[in-house]
């Protein structure tokens, strides 16, 4: 008898469910399967069920952070191309010697005060090439194949420096390199600028980059747009100074020259005739 009664409390619990409630059982399992599918699942090695949105990379600590400073602090500041009154200059020289040591004019470039190249071509030496210099050039021999010949070139640069003021790194030897000239009061040469200066020396370009601007150039192959803008940047940041400093000099030139031709005005001339005796008659 107790057995029975105990098989009729239990019949209730086997017996069929209810529609409706079938069917909301079945939604809410649909509903805990998708949420464990998109989501991270618990298990004990860490390890995360696929995403229906598919795998992002992850960064890992080994990956360098991209930095976005160093991309865009040498970036033209606007986008016109026009020849402005201060223009960065930058050459790259291979080697024509029997030896390769005699450099010559490989590429020149000109940038604006704002960054963009205004002017921008590989050069045919006169002498044959024996040296590209390509690890630090960059330059390599199918660059020189339709290259303009160096007298063209040579008339276009002056024709665009004339007048202006000149800035670049080492200049005496890119204007050595294109047999040209350029009044000294034009020039503004980071190389040679006093505050660049360490104890009366000069630096690389790439170490005033780094030291003024924090900025990496010449890990490789050079850049003669890079380098460009590296100086003028330079310029730019150091310029009201910079003027003042070149403004002071003249100042003091004329000064000087004044002094020196005033001492030359005071000297007395005195005639040969006037240290000959008079002879009297009597």
């Amino acid at each position: 008898m107790g057995s029975e009664v105990v098989r009729k409390k239990k019949n209730p619990k086997t017996a069929p469910l209810n529609p409706n409630w079938a069917l909301l059982q079945q939604k809410l399992k649909l509903q805990g399967s998708k949420a464990n599918f998109s989501g991270p699942s618990s298990h004990s090695n860490g390890s995360s069920s696929p995403s229906v949105l598919g795998k992002r990379k992850q960064r890992t600590d080994s990956d360098p952070e991209p930095d976005d400073s160093q991309l865009n602090i040498l970036a033209p500041t606007s986008s016109d191309c026009s020849l402005t009154d201060e223009v960065a200059m930058d050459c790259e020289m291979v080697g024509v010697s029997p030896q390769g040591n005699k450099s010559a004019l490989g590429r020149v470039t000109l940038v604006n005060k704002w960054g963009n190249a205004v002017y921008d071509e590989f050069v045919r030496p006169i002498d044959r090439v024996v040296d590209f210099r390509t690890e630090i050039s960059g330059i390599r021999p199918r660059d020189l194949r339709k290259a303009k010949d160096f007298p063209s070139v040579q008339k276009k640069v002056a024709e665009l420096i004339k007048g202006k003021i000149l800035v670049g790194h080492a200049l005496r030897n890119d204007l050595k390199a294109l047999l040209l000239s350029h009044p000294k009061k034009d020039l503004r040469d980071t190389s040679e600028y006093q505050p660049f200066l360490k104890e009366s020396r000069r630096k690389a370009l790439r170490h005033l980059a780094a030291e003024f601007l924090g900025v990496e150039i010449q890990t490789g192959e050079h850049c003669p747009i890079e380098d460009a803008r590296a100086a003028m940047l330079l310029y730019q940041k150091h310029k009201k100074d910079w003027e003042r400093s070149v403004k002071d000099r003249s100042r003091l030139f004329e000064k000087q020259k004044k002094r020196k031709n005033r001492k030359k005005s005071n000297k007395k001339v005195v005639p040969a005739g006037n240290n000959v005796p008079v002879l009297s008659n009597g």
